[in-house]
């Protein structure tokens, strides 16, 4: 069943219809809201949250709107949010694989130094570029679709990726030269 019958649906008080679209849209929300928190609960928390907006204004939707993008925005915008709010407060999981990955120790701090450098390059864009480059290069999603979720025009979004990754490139260009 396509989305639009499930929201018309919903709008009409089917709240199976509602968990199909969050089943089917889940994953994919979860995917967006970890890239830009890059923490685990706090994902979580912004989908939740996202969700529960998205029913409540479903009506706002209007006939023949298209929910994904729909709620890819509210998704990307609950995340945005949520990383504004936690301001400084940064943590890294510490994973049961990390200590035991099989690598030389010298091999594992480069490793996070060029994790930590990549992160700080990304933490240098302006917002809206880092998320262009999260969708883009890390969910694999087009620039046309990029620009209905974030509301921008295909060709505004492509500037931005432009932008994005030669503002990267530079950054990164030291941890090239060494290797």
């Amino acid at each position: 069943m396509q989305d639009a019958l499930l929201v018309g649906r919903v709008l009409r008080g089917d709240a199976e219809a509602y968990g199909e679209l969050v089943s089917r849209h889940m994953r994919q929300a979860f995917a967006i809201a970890y890239r830009i928190l890059e923490h685990r609960e706090d994902a979580e928390d912004a989908v939740q949250d996202a969700f529960i907006r998205a029913l409540e204004r479903i009506d706002q939707l209007g006939p023949g709107g298209r929910f994904r993008p729909w709620m890819l925005r509210i998704v990307v915008n609950t995340a945005l949010n949520s990383r504004r709010r936690r301001g400084v407060r940064r943590t890294e999981a510490v994973l049961d694989t990390m200590a035991a990955d099989g690598s030389l120790p010298d091999e594992a701090a480069e490793r996070a130094d060029l994790r930590a450098r990549l992160s700080a390059a990304l933490d240098a864009l302006p917002e809206k570029q880092r998320t262009i480059v999260q969708l883009a290069d890390l969910e694999h999603m087009r620039s046309a679709e990029i620009g209905e979720i974030l509301e921008l025009s295909d060709g505004t979004v492509r500037w931005h990726l432009h932008e994005a990754r030669r503002a990267l490139r530079q950054a990164l260009s030291p941890v090239r030269e060494d290797t």
